[in-house]
């Protein structure tokens, strides 16, 4: 089920009610950086009112009564400020000279792979995508420009890039509740890739596994 953004609050409440699991996919907005305290950046696109009250809706109601949660690149940055967190505005101005330019994190649809991602083996992650090996890494595709700073309140870091160990990946610390997001777009690669249709089914798995509790 798709959720419009252009519905009302009490009518996103009742379809989230219907759900036992919610995807929040990637967006060409960014997050208005007054939500974590940050003055706008030079480079900060147009934020997304009605995706940010949305998305805040959906979260709060998967919070509330524990429904799987899977966010994708924007999905992400909006889990993690939801949760209290914070984002680099523009990663080329954040990272230190010797690293910047070293990966196109804006590098687009059409380039199926930009760089590779070292997964924490501990994680929810790692064994959702094939293993727990000490160096598990993952090639992904990448589009964004922004990136999770300060990490949001029960969420950890499980996977960041390879080369300028910016954060790729970032899931809930209870074990029981599904919570995962990643900076790349698994949807674009479903077709060719095992680890990304395996994102998938991680969130159809623990909506199924709710809905049978």
């Amino acid at each position: 089920m798709r959720v419009s953004l252009d519905q009302s609050a009490a009518n996103v409440r009742d379809l989230i009610d219907g759900c036992d699991g919610i995807l929040l996919p990637g967006s060409k907005a960014d997050i208005n950086p007054a939500r974590f305290d940050a003055p706008r950046d030079p480079q900060t696109a147009a934020s997304d009112l009605q995706r940010e009250t949305v998305d805040d809706l959906m979260l709060a109601a998967a919070y509330k009564l524990r429904k799987a949660i899977l966010g994708i690149c924007y999905g992400l940055q909006s889990l993690n400020v939801y949760r209290g967190g914070s984002l680099i505005q523009h990663i080329p101005d954040f990272l230190p000279e010797e690293t910047r330019g070293k990966v196109d994190h804006e590098a687009g649809k059409d380039v199926p792979v930009a760089h590779s991602v070292t997964i924490d083996p501990k994680s929810r992650l790692a064994r959702i995508v094939g293993g727990s090996s000490e160096s598990l890494t993952l090639p992904v595709n990448s589009s964004h420009h922004q990136s999770a700073n300060n990490i949001g309140v029960g969420l950890r870091v499980v996977a960041r890039c390879t080369v300028d160990n910016i954060v790729e990946a970032v899931e809930g610390i209870d074990p029981d509740h599904f919570i995962l997001a990643a900076q790349w777009h698994p949807e674009r690669s479903v077709d060719a890739d095992e680890a990304s249709r395996a994102l998938f089914r991680a969130l159809i798995e623990a909506a199924r596994e709710r809905q049978s509790a």
